[in-house]
């Protein structure tokens, strides 16, 4: 599932692309699975709109849109379009002649003459209208200051992979970075989050704030479906240090990698560096 590294990359890609375009009508496929809202709902909000800006919300891109002939700048937000890409969805801007990919699920016919696709193959994407605007939960890794970041994790007692995984508390995390973050902080992923010491905790927050910046610098990493909006792959992967590497020498100290299962999900680390 694309991260909060792969989503930032994406959201900035179609900010450059599509910021300012205007959606002349909206094509829909037929299978019901990625429409949070209504069919309805999305082309009534998105037919005729200004896409006014493109950001990342944690896992979310959302598309700010403006009223056609929208008056003054307090009565232009018309909507927030809010795209999840589940564990396969992407999407691209296209020229119209390039066939349409397998699992195309939306289609918005721009009125530069381009067309932004949302294709999704498993179908775990979400596609959904917001008129009062949207917030996603949790704080944002890369703007929490150190004390706020500390706060959350006093009195939990979870892993400390499994709170760094809640989206209620922190937005965007996920398995390869959580992952990647206990690494470089030398923390093992089942410590309880309650038991860190601070010094742990000040290692865990440079770490995570440094492995998201640079995983977002490389474009994210490419473990299975994730391509960019021009259907790019991400470089970051060839930095992992454990995830996806179980068995693997540690680039540290050359102990093997291991893997446990953590509340379902699967933890990778160093049996000799993550204490």
């Amino acid at each position: 599932m694309p991260e909060l590294p792969e989503v930032e990359t994406i959201a900035r890609g179609l900010a450059t692309r599509v910021t300012g375009d205007v959606i002349e009508s909206v094509w829909l496929g037929s299978k019901p699975e990625p429409l949070k809202s209504s069919p309805e709902q999305i082309v009534r909000a998105l037919e005729g709109a200004r896409i006014a800006a493109v950001q990342r919300m944690g896992k979310h891109i959302v598309f700010r849109l403006e009223a056609p002939q929208a008056g003054p700048q307090s009565a232009r937000t018309h909507a927030h379009w809010t795209v999840h890409l589940g564990m396969t969805g992407s999407l691209r801007v296209c020229d119209p002649a390039v066939a349409l990919a397998p699992h195309t699920h939306a289609v918005l016919k721009l009125c530069s003459g381009r067309e932004l696709r949302f294709v999704d193959p498993r179908r775990f994407g979400r596609l959904s209208v917001h008129r009062d605007g949207f917030q996603a939960t949790g704080v944002e890794p890369l703007d929490i200051s150190f004390e706020r970041f500390a706060g959350l994790f006093r009195g939990r007692k979870t892993p400390i992979k499994s709170a760094l995984l809640n989206q209620k508390l922190l937005r965007g995390v996920g398995n390869i970075y959580a992952d990647e973050a206990l690494a470089r902080a030398r923390i093992r992923p089942r410590h309880r989050a309650a038991t860190l010491t601070y010094p742990e905790l000040r290692r865990l927050y440079a770490a995570l704030q440094k492995v998201l910046t640079l995983a977002i610098a490389a474009g994210g990493s490419s473990i299975s479906d994730y391509v960019d909006a021009d259907g790019e792959p991400g470089f970051f992967q060839i930095q992992h240090r454990v995830y996806g590497r179980e068995g693997k020498p540690c680039r540290r100290c050359g102990s093997a990698i291991k893997r446990v299962v953590i509340a379902g999900r699967s933890s990778h680390y160093c049996p000799r560096c993550q204490k």
